[in-house]
């Protein structure tokens, strides 16, 4: 990490995309980005899923056994709105972040030519190069349905000049190996876009943070049932799917996602509290010494690891099925 700078300042994008619509949704991007930029923030980071939806209260209507017709091809248009990297897409977002000048970190479903989804969160230089691509290692629950799994190339962390970022994306940050493989690439600024906006969650972004002796930057979306399409199966007029708070119809100002994005420093405090129940960008300047001051009694992969004890292999082969040998 260089030490010739002092602070930077970091901004959270706590907002939603225009779900299944990604053209709509890199305007957004484009925007906020702005925003966040004429600021003066740095690092810009946007939740899980940003690029063009986390499809909240549908598994395309799947079931043990059973695929309906409906559900293939709404799964169809999710993979349409999706992007692939490379792609003319990409192409925009990579021109977002060098038009800024920030260094960009996104939460994106990422599409391959075989038609699987990917949970990814990518890392964009300030003059748009590709730092680094993360594919979620296990998706959670029903997510399994919808998105592969990634494989241990993605786990990377990336000097920027002002510090090594890296991060895992929503539950994969509750596997212990894998904070562990982060530490030990001596992650600074550790990025976690989440779906997760349980009081819990918050708590386990302040351990990571004192855990890992880094800053966190925990950045969760809010997003109401309005920015899903009118005929979005779960919210569609014919739905039998209910509000599990006061179990009526959905209605378009139903939040679905109430945020609690944050920023924490590496001792565990909260340098910007969580907000919830709004869309707000949350800038932090964060003073890069903390990093150091919090190292001296507690290393997770230095002064207080047992190497002699404990070990931990990582896998960093890609996910390839086959390999040919000329």
């Amino acid at each position: 990490m260089t030490q010739e700078r002092k602070t930077v300042k970091v901004a959270a994008v706590q907002a939603a995309p225009v779900s299944f619509d990604l053209t709509a949704s890199l305007r957004k991007v484009d925007s906020l980005t702005e925003e966040a930029a004429s600021q003066g923030a740095e690092l810009v980071a946007f939740p899980e899923g940003f690029l063009s939806a986390y499809p909240w209260r549908y598994a395309f209507d799947a079931t043990i056994g059973t695929r309906e017709l409906r559900g293939r091809k709404w799964f169809a248009k999710y993979y349409e709105s999706s992007i692939a990297i490379p792609s003319p897409d990409f192409d925009i977002l990579t021109e977002i972040a060098q038009k800024h000048q920030v260094h960009l970190s996104i939460g994106v479903i990422e599409k391959t030519e075989r038609g699987t989804l990917y949970c990814t969160a990518v890392l964009l230089s300030k003059v748009g190069d590709l730092l680094s691509k993360h594919r979620k290692l296990i998706p959670t629950a029903a997510e399994r349905l919808v998105w592969g799994r990634g494989s241990g190339d993605s786990l990377k962390v990336v000097d920027v000049g002002f510090g090594k970022i890296g991060g895992l994306i929503c539950w994969e940050n509750y596997m212990p190996a894998a904070r562990l493989s982060l530490y030990q690439l001596g992650v600074d600024i550790y990025i976690a876009p989440n779906a997760d906006d349980l009081p819990e969650w918050t708590s386990t972004m302040q351990h990571i943070a004192k855990e890992g002796r880094c800053f966190v930057i925990n950045i969760n979306s809010f997003c109401k049932v309005s920015d899903f399409p009118a005929d979005y199966p779960p919210f569609a007029e014919d739905s039998t799917d209910r509000n599990p708070k006061n179990g009526a119809v959905w209605q378009k100002e139903d939040v679905l996602n109430n945020g609690g994005s944050c920023i924490i420093g590496p001792l565990g405090k909260f340098i910007v509290e969580p907000v919830w129940g709004k869309e707000e960008i949350l800038y932090a300047k964060i003073r890069l010494s903390d990093l150091t001051e919090a190292r001296m009694d507690f290393d997770p992969v230095g002064s207080y690891s047992r190497p002699d004890v404990f070990s931990l292999n990582v896998n960093k082969k890609g996910g390839i099925n086959v390999a040919f040998n000329a």
